[in-house]
């Protein structure tokens, strides 16, 4: 009645209508010809100098950085294992990746904010020539394909610590070398488990808040998450109750399922064009942020590639400890992360004695009792 005011209108309408017919036709068929493997992911290339290849400039600066690293000459091991791990890198086509790590831990020293890769990056001599781990590789003998590794064929994973304080500097300064629309923190898929799939579904059931509480202790101590009678009898459950069985029943199917998306600790992707022809992408409850509704499983299915971007309040410990010492003590070459010296007597004393509350890793209760067992 709102459009159609007159014979001649419903007639245009109509005569419009097959092709109307035909373009939905159209989108239809690609649809369906649609496939996830059409989603290609590139890795932007501004972070090499216009011109060069990614793989040449990772070479040389990794080449300069060794000679800083190593002002006495690197050793021929040393020499040998970044040989190796650049020929990994060039085969697998990761410099791009390296480069980026690169970039951002620069920014977080032009800032003086201290920053340290963790985990299987330590393995990395290309890593800790380029600053991002501060763990000499002459020192140790650890397995660089845990890494990176030919026959996984799995992108390299580097997590980066930021003194807790100052990470959201990090954060933003990669939101604006790329742009908001090419990069996003990753989501993570939050999933029902035992408590919080019989907590929704009693409620549904009606349940008392504290009837879920004894039932979902219930179901966690039983063998399967299946209590039976006599268990349900014994904290005073109705056995019988259709309430009660509904509730386990379908708190048991839905157990695992998704529950909601929430934001991953600091993965982040990056991509040479909009992130949104890839993936869906929302702005995160945190004002200056952005992120992918996918979680970290999925990118991997997706070969992209994810930078943690994280926080650790001990590095801002450190930080200010290496400079107080530097400001009193005036040494020659000032002390950072990577020239401590090594095999202090005085701290595994302090390791032993469980001297460790706030170091990170050997700080909970568990380690601290087996630190004076270890010696």
């Amino acid at each position: 009645k709102r459009y159609l005011k007159s014979p001649e209108e419903m007639k245009r309408i109509f005569r419009r209508f097959p092709q109307a017919i035909e373009r939905t036709a159209e989108v239809a068929s690609r649809c369906v010809q649609f496939s996830l493997a059409q989603l290609k992911y590139e890795y932007p290339r501004e972070i090499c100098p216009a011109g060069q290849e990614p793989i040449a400039y990772l070479e040389e600066i990794t080449g300069c950085n060794a000679r800083e690293r190593y002002p006495q000459g690197v050793p021929e091991n040393v020499q040998a294992q970044l040989e190796h791990e650049l020929r990994l890198v060039r085969e697998l086509d990761y410099a791009k990746y390296f480069l980026t790590v690169f970039d951002i831990v620069n920014f977080a020293k032009s800032k003086q904010i201290l920053a340290q890769g963790r985990g299987a990056a330590a393995n990395s001599a290309i890593c800790y020539v380029l600053g991002i781990t501060s763990v000499d590789p002459d020192r140790i003998n650890l397995l660089f394909e845990r890494f990176v590794s030919r026959e996984r064929d799995e992108p390299p994973d580097i997590d980066i610590d930021f003194e807790h304080e100052r990470r959201e500097e990090v954060i933003q300064y990669i939101y604006s070398k790329f742009g908001r629309m090419r990069a996003a923190l990753v989501s993570e898929v939050i999933t029902y488990r035992t408590r919080s799939a019989i907590r929704e579904v009693g409620k549904v059931f009606g349940l008392s808040l504290e009837q879920i509480d004894v039932l979902s202790k219930t179901v966690r101590r039983s063998a399967e998450g299946n209590p039976d009678e006599a268990e349900l009898r014994a904290v005073g459950l109705d056995p019988q109750s259709k309430a009660i069985i509904h509730t386990i029943t379908f708190a048991r199917i839905i157990k695992r399922f998704p529950r909601h998306l929430s934001q991953h600790v600091g993965g982040f992707i990056v991509s040479e064009k909009e992130l949104s022809r890839i993936v869906p992408i929302e702005n995160a409850a945190m004002p200056g942020r952005t992120i992918i509704e996918w979680d970290k499983d999925d990118i991997e299915t997706m070969g992209m590639l994810k930078i943690d971007v994280l926080a650790l309040g001990m590095l801002t410990c450190i930080r200010k400890a290496l400079q107080l010492i530097n400001e009193q003590q005036s040494p020659a070459q000032p002390l950072t992360l990577y020239n401590i010296p090594a095999e202090d007597p005085a701290v595994y004393r302090m390791l032993s004695a469980a001297d460790t509350v706030g170091v990170f890793q050997i700080e909970s209760r568990a380690q601290m009792s087996m630190l004076p067992r270890l010696k």
